[in-house]
């Protein structure tokens, strides 16, 4: 009787069902809570792995159940499971964004991905999508590295903002990705000076220069940029190009006229050209 009851109750809840899709993740969340997942479906107990056939209601009650219960992995296999064993349900779709949901709180970032281009390339114009684009780059950006270690998952971190921005300029998701951006150029303008510093430590002045040029003319809108144009006059110094070292120096100087990177390119300056720096 209590299984007839509940599923009298979700069959006038799916007529009753608005068609708007959540935008957020707790959006998602509170709509995937309109199947019930009370004390009939409690009552069975969840395990990992038995993901025998079942209709589409009790499969998405339990994978919604195991959410709320924080067994996140476990709650995006269940909820691949309602779009495997159900492709052409009204709550397939739905799954799949709940899927890669899970995922990221999982801290399964790769499974994320997929299951968020799965979404994109099933439903590309779906009002979700934008979500979709968010969580692809979310789960790149919490896989960034340090400075010190390869910079290839920070770049498609970006990559992957800069697309969501493109595409969507105007969605709830794109103010975060721009300060997101923001905060990914000023870690990758990090790795060019780490690297340029170790260049300049080694004596080798020329891959050093290209280091903090990438720097001043990809990330110039970081705090890096100061300290680069300042190792700019260094290298060019040391290779024997004191025009080019009072070019930085004075781009430097207009933009960042009171840093103390200012004061040491000028008195670099003025020991290697003391007239040049004079009449400056």
């Amino acid at each position: 009787m209590c299984r007839l009851a509940s599923r009298r109750r979700h069959a006038n809840e799916v007529f009753e069902m608005s068609p708007k899709l959540a935008r957020t993740a707790l959006l998602l969340i509170a709509c995937a809570g309109i199947i019930p997942a009370g004390g009939c479906a409690r009552n069975r107990g969840v395990t990992d792995s038995a993901y025998i056939a079942r209709d589409v209601n009790t499969l998405y009650a339990l994978a919604k159940e195991t959410l709320d219960n924080r067994r996140y992995e476990v709650a995006a296999k269940l909820f691949d499971e309602v779009e495997r064993q159900h492709p052409y349900s009204v709550w397939a779709r739905r799954a799949q964004m709940m899927s890669a949901f899970s995922y990221y709180m999982a801290k399964k970032y790769p499974e994320a991905i997929s299951s968020a281009q799965r979404f994109l390339t099933i439903h590309p114009g779906n009002r979700d999508a934008p979500y979709a684009h968010y969580l692809i780059a979310m789960s790149y950006y919490e896989q960034v590295a340090d400075v010190t270690r390869d910079q290839r998952t920070t770049q498609q971190a970006a990559d992957a903002f800069g697309e969501l921005i493109r595409r969507y300029p105007q969605s709830q998701y794109a103010a975060d990705a721009r300060l997101k951006v923001d905060l990914i150029n000023d870690h990758l303008a990090g790795k060019e000076m780490e690297v340029g510093r170790f260049y300049q430590r080694s004596g080798q002045w020329l891959a050093a220069t290209m280091r903090f040029r990438n720097v001043v003319e990809k990330y110039q809108s970081t705090n890096h940029t100061p300290e680069a144009l300042e190792r700019l006059v260094e290298s060019y110094l040391a290779l024997g190009l004191p025009q080019e070292a009072q070019k930085a120096a004075a781009v430097l100087g207009r933009n960042y006229p009171g840093s103390e990177w200012y004061q040491r390119a000028y008195n670099l300056i003025a020991r290697h050209m003391p007239r040049a720096a004079t009449q400056s």
